[in-house]
């Protein structure tokens, strides 16, 4: 019963944050989006304070890697373009089916090897996991969106110049 409330919570996560992401590919892109949800995220960090959620160094690396590798997917998907002399993401069915398959993986991993670790440190792993993922993804963003402003600036520059 326990597992299905968790199960249902994670859920309800991933539909709020696909509406949410909905709505903000409507506004242009800024640096300050792009940044702050990694930074909001790193106070989940003060759940290892608790001594229920201790994990060893192999877990940690095992759970970034893991992250790392599923981040590659949304870099793929993730494309920003310029509309209206601002930056806009640009949106792709194929990134919410992704959120949706990586949502389903995690869920079998937690099913699968869950049974045996601790509630805590599987907690603590998939942290680690889902912050490796959207560090090394947002990071990804701000390169991509900072390319694409030196591009806007170059163009913006150029129509200046030519009139």
């Amino acid at each position: 019963m326990e597992g299905l409330f968790f199960i249902g919570v994670a859920v309800f996560m991933m539909v709020t944050a696909m509406i949410v992401r909905m709505k903000a590919i409507k506004k242009p892109a800024n640096v300050k989006k792009i940044i702050l949800p990694p930074v909001f995220m790193t106070t989940g960090f003060m759940m290892f304070v608790h001594p229920d959620v201790s994990i060893t160094t192999l877990q940690a690396v095992e759970a970034a890697t893991v992250g790392l590798l599923f981040s590659i997917v949304l870099i793929k998907l993730s494309k920003f373009e310029i509309r209206d002399h601002d930056i806009y993401m640009v949106r792709s069915k194929a990134f919410f089916y992704t959120l949706i398959g990586l949502f389903a993986l995690r869920l079998i991993f937690k099913l699968t090897i869950g049974q045996g670790i601790d509630y805590g440190e599987i907690a603590g792993m998939f942290f680690i996991l889902a912050y490796a993922m959207i560090v090394s993804w947002r990071v990804a963003m701000f390169f991509m969106f900072k390319r694409l402003q030196r591009t806007l600036m170059k163009s913006s520059v150029k129509n200046i110049v030519d009139t």
